[in-house]
């Protein structure tokens, strides 16, 4: 049974994909495994919501869903959310993981150690970048354990002791009748552990900031928008693992060639001769190489010509897109005494040898005065 994805979300076909976006942050807030446990409704439409803004949150996939159905996602390289993992991953991939904590608390390591804080960044490639692939690196500046402490925050020769307020738990537990509630406790900050001699480097925080610098592959056939993610390039957390980078790729815009999904797209100017005659020119590829390309008698200015696999590579997927060539005719604006005289000669041919389109215009033409003429206003103007 086909799913509607659209009413999954709870939003019209129509809808935007800023209102798209808000509509699946607000199902997934809602319905998340650690706000619902044991609920396995809830497990369900967490899940359900999350394919949904697959589809639609791409625009691409978006337009294959909408003209085909759910046969037309076929190799479109969708995630299968056979597990929760990949379900939390999509959603860290969207909103990023300060955000993901915000609502959530911090995220924890299999062994239940704090994770240290996800960065974001933002990175701009070109369209050559986007045919093949590539490798970038930025410069970041984020918190690293300290060399001096080895990241405990005391001083050399030091070690942290159990804090005596929480007797080493993290947590404080206080009751009101028959409720209690427990917070984190306020002298140790919920790690169990203080400080007495801090280190005089990271004074008793265990981190330090630095410049460091982190290689990212940038994968062929990427598009503006899209975030990757790099496991563990983020900051270290306390005592536990890194936190990860998200990087949102910006494609910059180029001199030549425009871009429609994998499709890339160009203008061709061509001569009046060529367009009437017929022949062979030449067109760019990508990266400064040149195509032929076929023009057939006849063509008309703004007609589109396609070559197929001379665009850009499909996201995980071998195949490409086209090279769409759009051609206009160009119209010279300085002429030759020869070139005058060919042009006047034609122009007496083209009116002794009126086409059975131009014939029709012109009895449109007449036909159009004739009734001016003949009609009661103009026989008053009189």
């Amino acid at each position: 049974m086909a799913r509607d994805y659209y009413r999954i979300l709870g939003v019209e076909e129509n809808a935007s994909q800023e209102d798209i976006r808000r509509a699946y942050r607000k199902l997934a807030l809602k319905y998340h495994p650690d706000r619902n446990a044991g609920d396995p409704g809830a497990a369900e439409k967490f899940k359900e919501a999350a394919q949904a803004y697959e589809v639609l949150g791409d625009p691409e996939k978006r337009r294959l869903y909408e003209t085909y159905g759910e046969a037309g996602l076929r190799g479109a390289g969708l995630r299968d959310f056979s597990s929760f993992d990949d379900i939390f991953s999509a959603f860290t991939d969207i909103f990023g993981g300060s955000l993901f904590e915000e609502f959530f608390g911090p995220e924890r390591s299999g062994g239940g150690r704090s994770r240290g804080r996800s960065l974001r960044v933002g990175l701009e490639v070109d369209l050559e970048d986007v045919a093949g692939g590539t490798g970038k690196t930025v410069t970041l500046l984020r918190q690293e354990r300290c060399e001096k402490c080895g990241g405990t925050g005391c001083a050399p020769g030091k070690q942290p002791i159990t804090c005596s307020y929480c007797r080493g738990y993290g947590q404080v537990e206080s009751r009101q009748g028959f409720f209690a509630m427990r917070t984190s406790c306020p002298q140790c900050r919920g790690s169990g552990m203080v400080i007495e001699d801090p280190c005089s480097e990271c004074r008793g925080s265990g981190l330090v900031q630095r410049r460091s610098d982190v290689e990212i592959r940038v994968p062929p056939g990427v598009e503006s928008g899209t975030r990757l993610r790099m496991r563990g390039e983020g900051e270290p957390g306390p005592g536990g693992e890194r936190g990860d980078l998200y990087c949102d790729i910006v494609v910059r815009d180029h001199p030549i060639f425009g871009r429609r999904g994998a499709d890339l797209l160009c203008e061709l100017p061509i001569a009046y001769s060529l367009a009437a005659l017929g022949g062979q020119a030449e067109v760019p590829a990508l990266g400064g190489q040149t195509l032929e390309v076929n023009i057939p008698r006849g063509l008309q200015s703004g007609e589109v010509l396609r070559l197929s696999h001379h665009g850009l590579p499909y996201p995980n997927n071998r195949a490409r897109g086209d090279l769409l060539v759009r051609v206009f005719v160009e119209v010279p604006t300085r002429l030759t005494l020869r070139q005058e005289e060919l042009l006047r000669e034609m122009a007496k041919i083209e009116g002794s040898n009126v086409s059975e389109k131009r014939k029709s215009f012109l009895k449109r033409i007449r036909d159009y005065v004739h009734n001016m003429a003949d009609s009661p206003e103009s026989e008053g103007e009189d």
